[in-house]
């Protein structure tokens, strides 16, 4: 048994009622959703045949393929034959299986043939179509934070991640064999998704590790959703394809969450950094000093009360805060002058390497003289109005003096 192209020779609008005319039978997909990965076929049955036997396709029907659809005909549980092209094909008893490749290589001949049927007489016929599309927007969340050791934190952190994975069927004999349930009539991704969720998520928390492991910066990891596929599709891919015909197509990250002590971490190693500078704590204590004066100043019990307050208040903390801002403008002075410093060193060094000069017996020299043979340093060249290059004071083609 197996299945030979129908040829039809019809305009594309009477396409379908004229096959219903022609044949038996015609089997057509089940609805078949974004989310649908696998769909029995629907028999519209004609003539004499319109009380067939159930579960049986019947000699001489047609079975309609469409376009991203793999169709699978099966008798007794195994496939006996397929196709992966889009069109019309006949059933016929008495014909050996065809296998219309389509869109995939010799490796689906390699799955049928550990699937193939073993020759008995035909009697249960079934068909199913697996999707071929993008099965998209199916959706993943981390049950527990996730541990993430950040170099530029120098702390173990941890976050959650939440947002949405695709996948698509690489083998659809594979796939049909180990994934989709006997006699199911209609298979969803939410129906099968569990056990790949969990290995799903077990592969993102090794996918998140590899990623601190490389050194990227915890706040960075929601930039990195196309790199996290990669990790993911190196970890789970070769599995996945091998164990059940099935890869990760995307990974898209809608959130990156950290939980309530990283990010009180996060807080003060952020505030710790702004606070090195200077310059923010000059700022700091100067808004404070503001802040202070607009608060006595608006004093329910009047301005000059407030002002008294906060004359006595400084006189226990004013000495705090101005040594505070001493300290900060020492700081900024040193700063300063550390980088001026730094660039007066560049120059001399600037100045050092463009005035050096070897001499003669090897010795690399800064001065007029060499440190080693005690030769005068070669006089510097110099260009002449007329363009003759020389080293001493006459031009050695027109006679000019060195200006």
């Amino acid at each position: 048994m197996g299945i030979i192209r129908t040829a039809i020779n019809t305009v594309r609008g009477t396409l379908n009622s004229a096959v219903n005319d022609q044949f038996l039978e015609v089997i057509e997909p089940d609805d078949m959703g974004e989310g649908t990965v696998c769909v029995r076929g629907v028999a519209a049955r004609k003539g004499a045949n319109r009380k067939g036997t159930a579960d049986t396709v019947s000699d001489g029907s047609v079975i309609h393929v469409y376009d991203n659809q793999f169709m699978i005909l099966t008798d007794g549980g195994k496939v006996i034959d397929y196709t992966a092209e889009p069109g019309y094909y006949t059933v016929s008893n008495s014909s050996l299986p065809s296998m219309f490749n389509g869109q995939f290589d010799e490796a689906l001949q390699e799955s049928f043939a550990r699937l193939k049927f073993g020759g008995t007489t035909p009697v249960s016929q079934k068909v199913y179509y697996i999707n071929l599309q993008e099965i998209k927007g199916i959706k993943f969340g981390t049950r527990n934070a996730v541990n993430y050791f950040d170099s530029f934190y120098n702390a173990e952190l941890f976050l959650r991640a939440h947002g949405t994975y695709s996948v698509k069927i690489t083998d659809p004999l594979k796939f049909y064999a180990e994934v989709v349930p006997r006699n199911a009539q209609q298979v969803q991704i939410q129906d099968i998704n569990e056990q790949y969720l969990s290995e799903f998520l077990e592969a993102l928390q090794t996918a998140i590790n590899q990623m601190s492991a490389d050194g990227i910066r915890i706040s960075y990891v929601s930039s990195k959703a196309r790199e996290l596929g990669k990790y993911m599709a190196d970890v789970l891919d070769e599995e996945w394809n091998k164990a059940r015909g099935m890869q990760v197509q995307s990974v898209g990250i809608a959130s990156i969450s950290y939980d309530e002590e990283s990010q009180k971490l996060i807080n003060m190693r952020n505030q710790g950094a702004m606070m090195g500078d200077p310059t923010v704590r000059e700022g700091y204590v100067q808004s404070a000093i503001a802040q202070g004066l607009q608060s006595a100043g608006s004093n329910p019990n009047g301005a000059m009360a407030g002002f008294m307050g906060m004359g006595m208040g400084m006189n226990t903390a004013g000495g705090f805060m101005g040594q505070a801002s001493q300290n900060n403008m020492q700081q900024m002075q040193m700063n300063q002058q550390a980088q001026t410093a730094g660039q007066q060193a560049q120059m001399n060094q600037q100045a050092r390497t463009a005035g050096a000069w070897t001499c003669s017996c090897g010795a690399a020299n800064s001065g007029k003289f060499c440190s080693q043979c005690g030769k005068p340093a070669p006089a510097a060249a110099w260009t002449c109005s007329c363009g003759a290059v020389n080293n001493g004071n006459f031009c050695s083609q027109c006679g000019k003096p060195r200006q």
